[in-house]
């Protein structure tokens, strides 16, 4: 329906990104898999929420979230694009705010591609909800692209040129400039439309390259969380060494095809991600709240993550992920007053059956750890070493590797 050359939706990678809201068992994610495209499918926390662990269970990047009262815990211009398939949500309540937050996460020229009643039905109700929804966009200066059977696509502006022109009076209002549009954690949704930034508005789009060079491309939104080019290019450099020396320490116990779901919980720039961006994996980048910042560089790279404070549980079914990533995680929690023990049962509970752990922290840490090994199951393989001192090692480190036993209630 896009018309992209080649009739190929990521548009020569220049979609990479993608929120499915409402997504079931994300069957739309792994339609765009193949085609180099990562979808964020969102699934509703209600009583369609267990549709998340089918989602998973394939392999396919998915998330529990609401569509309610806070922000979800995106930065703003994350997504190239948005999809709502009969995903039965009131686009039109509370002033139009939930595509209000839709806009502020998608980047410039962004798409959001709605299929539902009120796109096609004659009746007099759905017509009613069109022609407001249509009303509505249109004064946040989205255009219809494309209008065909079951389906519409609306396309947000390139620049702030639109907003120029509207009335002072107009509704929605534009956002004031005390309004970070990044901070996503906790933070109730505002009935505005989010500006661009004027190097936004100056170059008419978001600055990316296309996929998969914007991976190691310096990300246009570097400096403003105060990082140089040197910094990020020594930082991806690092974590390729890191990773290959996590990898060699789990040879002779990792199998072909068993590691899929990752996460990383303390994502920083992206660079553990993209060091495993030649294998068949796909990574969740957790931004814990004090660096919520970063995320932003995380979705410039064209991975996907979220912002979470790892004092409280992570909105997951139980046992979805295969490997977790924790580099100063504990230390981190610690020094907030939060319970390392409660961590690493929230750990366990997200943690497959023959999944590996991997924690980098302070030995001291790690010897903590080490007395939990047996009563969590994890002492089906473990090594312990002293990684190579780098750039990002804060103080004198230990990495621990366990894998997770496969066991039952009684068994011994």
């Amino acid at each position: 329906m896009l018309k992209f050359p080649g009739e190929r939706l990521n548009n020569g990678g220049h979609i990479r990104n993608v929120l499915d809201v409402g997504c079931g068992v994300a069957s739309f994610g792994a339609y765009l898999l193949p085609l180099n495209i990562i979808a964020m499918s969102l699934a509703p926390n209600d009583v369609h929420e267990n549709q998340i662990q089918f989602a998973l269970e394939r392999g396919i990047p998915a998330t529990l979230g609401v569509l309610g009262t806070r922000r979800l815990p995106y930065p703003s211009r994350s997504f190239e694009l948005a999809h709502c398939s009969r995903c039965r949500i009131d686009w039109l309540q509370r002033d139009g705010i939930l595509l209000l937050e839709l806009d502020r996460l998608l980047r410039p020229g962004g798409y959001f591609v709605y299929s539902s009643p009120e796109a096609y039905a004659h009746d007099a109700e759905n017509r009613r909800i069109w022609n407001s929804m249509y009303d509505l966009l249109r004064r946040m200066c989205w255009r219809v692209v494309v209008r065909k059977d079951q389906t519409v696509i609306w396309a947000k502006p390139l620049s702030n040129s639109c907003y120029a022109k509207r009335g002072p009076e107009s509704r929605p209002p534009l956002c004031g400039p005390d309004d970070d549009p990044d901070v996503a954690w906790n933070v109730p949704m505002k009935a505005c439309i989010t500006p661009y930034s004027a190097k936004m508005h100056r170059e008419k789009g978001s600055g990316l390259q296309p996929w998969p060079q914007r991976l190691t491309t310096t990300p246009p939104r570097l400096g403003e969380i105060g990082v140089s080019v040197e910094e990020f290019q020594k930082d991806a450099q690092i974590w390729h060494h890191i990773v290959a020396e996590y990898w060699k320490q789990m040879k002779s116990v990792i199998q072909r095809n068993s590691i899929r779901n990752v996460m990383d919980m303390n994502s920083n720039l992206g660079g553990f991600a993209a060091a495993l961006k030649d294998q068949d994996v796909w990574v969740m980048n957790v931004a814990p709240v004090n660096a919520s910042a970063r995320l932003k560089i995380i979705y410039d790279r064209g991975l996907i993550g979220t912002v979470h404070d790892w004092c409280e549980s992570f909105s997951t079914y139980p046992r979805t992920y295969d490997l977790l990533h924790a580099w100063s995680v504990f230390s981190q929690i610690e020094e907030r007053g939060c319970s390392s023990e409660d961590l690493l049962i929230e750990m366990d509970r997200m943690l497959r059956p023959e999944g590996f752990v991997i924690i980098r922290d302070k030995p001291s840490v790690v010897t903590h750890v080490l007395k939990f090994l047996a009563a969590l199951k994890w002492d089906k393989w473990s090594s312990e070493v002293e990684p190579s001192t780098d750039a990002l090692s804060k103080s004198e480190e230990r990495v621990l590797i366990a894998k997770k036993r496969l066991w039952k209630e009684n068994s011994v």
